[in-house]
């Protein structure tokens, strides 16, 4: 098989952009929820507002611009696409950083923290901060292919990316990772020990609870945090984990489905005071699901879910590498640091942040980028 690395443009064809302009318009209109608030989904008022905007203002040509800043390749890994941005720093001492997103994000996450991890001089930083950049889209979304058989969990996706790595001429590397992301990460840390030098995450995704007689304040926001996560916040985990395709028919057809879908996350899992506008703009939120309208990957990026929900996320093994967490107040589960011990067993790192949620580069990227540079420096 072909191990060539070909240049990559995002490049969404007229057709696809006049189509879904069409479908927007047509678009026909659920009954309005029964309360003032969030509690039964989006709310109509918004998500109209949204997708008249999206039809009649906002500038997808623009926005592809603005991503296609950024150097962007294809090549073929154990028989798939993978799409990857390859930001090269134009320091000598820089590292490579690999860094992965999760569901319902994509690269978009990064288009604010890239530019001053490759090129910090720029930014106000050090040079020895630096990083090459390396931000791969997940199987099934967005750019990268999607797999015709099934097998594609978190093990077999970080043994991709540690592939992606070598190629790119990587002996030694760091990655990074929020959502599935951090599920990833965490795999490449169990399963890279010979390459990888150190992870960092913002979310501990499988990690169980460690409570020892009275909660603690931080053990009970956690535990908060999940009861809240299980009873209210968890329907699309099920659905997508048990049902992907019976979901994707309707996200297929329906550009305003999709972006519900999508967008509802961003009020949930942002640090958003109530409404996602507050920590990001309309452009950046469409942005990101464009991605997934563009490429018809609402099903595609689901089934990660069915993939690996009781399957293979379970049979990640203990991290081998040293570990970096970062605790945003907003995360789903906010990570507590002892109950991460087993899974982690080399936590070098652990900063309670500011501010910020589920997606940490896209709504603090300053918090981001200071706390990235403050673990991996000592790493270096």
């Amino acid at each position: 098989m072909s191990d060539s690395v070909r240049p990559f443009r995002i490049a969404i064809p007229d057709a696809v952009l006049t189509d879904l302009r069409q479908r927007l318009h047509a678009t026909r209109w659920p009954d309005a929820e029964l309360v003032d608030d969030w509690s039964q989904g989006a709310p109509l008022a918004w998500i109209q507002d949204m997708c008249r905007y999206w039809a009649d203002t906002y500038d997808w040509r623009a926005r592809e611009a603005l991503l296609n800043r950024f150097d962007q390749f294809v090549t073929t890994l154990d028989g798939l696409d993978v799409h990857f941005i390859h930001q090269r720093s134009p320091h000598p001492q820089a590292r490579p950083l690999l860094i992965t997103h999760g569901w319902p994000g994509s690269i978009v996450e990064f288009h604010k923290v890239i530019g001053p991890l490759v090129d910090p001089t720029a930014h106000g930083g050090s040079a020895d901060d630096a990083f090459h950049v390396i931000c791969p889209s997940l199987p099934g979304f967005a750019f990268s292919g999607k797999p015709t058989a099934t097998g594609w969990g978190v093990p077999r996706i970080a043994q991709v990316w540690a592939a992606l790595m070598a190629r790119l001429g990587y002996a030694r590397y760091f990655a990074q990772g929020g959502d599935w992301g951090s599920a990833v990460t965490r795999a490449i840390g169990a399963q890279d020990v010979a390459h990888c030098e150190g992870i960092h995450v913002t979310l501990a995704m499988g990690t169980r609870p460690k409570v020892e007689g009275e909660p603690t304040p931080e053990e009970q926001k956690a535990l908060a945090g999940a009861k809240y996560y299980a009873d209210w916040d968890s329907g699309y985990s099920k659905q997508q984990a048990t049902r992907p395709q019976t979901l994707g028919y309707g996200l297929a057809d329906s550009p305003a489905g999709q972006a519900a879908w999508i967008l509802e996350k961003f009020w949930a899992w942002t640090d958003c005071d109530g409404h996602p506008e507050n920590v990001l703009n309309r452009d950046e939120l469409l942005d990101n699901v464009m991605l997934y309208w563009a490429t018809n990957s609402a099903t595609s990026s689901a089934r990660i879910y069915w993939e690996s929900f009781g399957k293979a996320l379970g049979k990640i093994g203990p991290v081998g590498v040293p570990v970096g967490v970062a605790a945003y107040p907003r995360e789903i589960i906010v990570p507590v640091r002892h109950w991460l011990a087993s899974d982690y067993p080399d936590i070098r790192h652990f900063a309670t942040m500011p501010k910020g949620g589920h997606f940490a580069a896209f709504e603090q990227p300053a918090l981001y980028i200071d706390d990235i540079r403050t673990y991996f420096r000592m790493l270096r």
